[in-house]
């Protein structure tokens, strides 16, 4: 038996959607692009919703953004806060727009941001709170929100990971004031590449569309109130006001993301099924932490950290895994502070004690919207006599 990482969900359904495009001979950002944003905007419980190319893209344009607002806009040097374990590109644009980092470390349980951690960190220069909910495990919002309210803070939420996931019956990727999805091939829903924003922020809304597209005004509101209109059309439609960028999706992405929304439903209900069979294997397996749920996760895959105390190094775990022929890798990044990018951070750090567990002893196998008990039941075979 081979256990993947990841699988595809394409079908009939999608391959139908590409086809047309293609027979259509309209391949740019076009009517399936918008159709895609206003259906994604509209499940969400969401005003607006911008797609571009990638999820990384998401957290550059979101950042972005936020320094071009009228009112209290983000400006370099302001400090920001971030969890030590997420994904690259949730610290990049940081980077690039000149802000300071401040990481905290994370729960080894949920592996989210450390909430306990998160408030002493604040200070009088905190500007904004980066919550990632980690592989589909939403954060711990209420006191989130609760401390950005407290502190007059910010809170942009990177969801790339855990599209669907719930906290107290509420979407996460809706509770900051914009907010990050990622649609890669592995993910929740999977649009080949691309991301979106959401925001209910139409300011931002409007920032966004014209940062994804150079910076121009073309598809953005004369009335935005970004600019306002003084040439005739033909110096209008190529008139530049921000500085931005081409992370334009394709209308292929739109096609293919309106199928695939339809099916997240069920996609998730799946793989939740799953995760409760995975659970129910391992939650009393000392020798590993497996991560804690909070709130409804939508599992992204299945996290495994060998226990310290269990005197089992992760290297033989992973020997053996890959003999069995079960894939895994890092969970998500690993912990940032260990990679040799942060030279370039203007950052700095409290701990990283539980990041660094995980870092050094963590790993994840997949989970996707299919049936996959054989393979959890195979995982935990292979597992039973290190």
């Amino acid at each position: 038996m081979k256990y993947e990482l990841l699988y595809s969900t394409f079908s009939k359904e999608e391959r139908q959607a590409m086809n047309k495009i293609i027979t259509s001979d309209l391949f740019t950002m076009g009517r399936h692009v918008q159709e895609f944003e206003e259906r994604f905007a509209k499940y969400f419980g969401m005003k607006y919703a911008v797609m571009v190319n990638s999820g990384s893209s998401a957290n550059l344009i979101a950042t972005a953004s936020l320094f071009y607002k009228k009112e209290n806009p983000l400006k370099r040097g302001d400090e920001v806060i971030v969890p030590n374990i997420s994904w690259s590109t949730t610290f990049y644009p940081l980077h690039q727009y000149g802000l300071k980092m401040k990481f905290v470390d994370v729960d080894l349980q949920t592996l989210n941001m450390d909430v306990k951690a998160l408030k002493k960190a604040i200070t009088k220069k905190t500007k904004m709170v980066i919550a990632v909910s980690i592989l589909g495990n939403p954060c711990q919002f209420d006191e989130i929100i609760k401390l950005c309210k407290e502190n007059n803070i910010i809170l942009f939420e990177d969801n790339c990971e855990s599209m669907g996931a719930k906290f107290n019956g509420k979407y996460t990727g809706t509770f900051g004031l914009i907010n990050t999805f990622s649609t890669f091939f592995s993910h929740h829903i999977s649009t080949m590449e691309g991301g979106l924003i959401l925001t209910n922020d139409i300011e931002l809304y409007y920032l966004a569309k014209s940062l994804r597209t150079h910076g121009w005004t073309r598809g953005v509101s004369d009335d935005c109130g970004l600019y306002k209109k003084k040439y005739d059309d033909f110096f209008e439609a190529y008139r530049f006001i921000l500085p931005g960028y081409n992370v334009r999706p394709g209308e292929l992405h739109g096609a293919i993301g309106k199928v695939q929304l339809k099916k997240l439903d069920n996609f998730l209900k799946i793989r939740r099924k799953n995760a409760k069979y995975f659970q129910k294997l391992f939650k009393n397996d000392e020798r590993f932490i497996i991560q804690k749920e909070t709130g409804e996760s939508s599992w992204f895959c299945f996290t495994m950290i060998v226990n310290p105390k269990s005197g089992i190094s992760r290297n033989k775990v992973l020997q053996k895994l890959k003999k069995a022929n079960i894939e895994y890798r890092i969970i998500t990044g690993g912990c940032m502070l260990r990679h040799d990018v942060v030279k370039y951070f203007d950052y700095t750090y409290t701990k990283s004690t539980n990041a660094d567990i995980a870092h050094y002893n963590g790993f994840f196998v997949g989970n996707y919207p299919f049936d996959i008990k054989d393979k959890i039941d195979y995982l935990h075979k292979t597992l039973k006599d290190i």
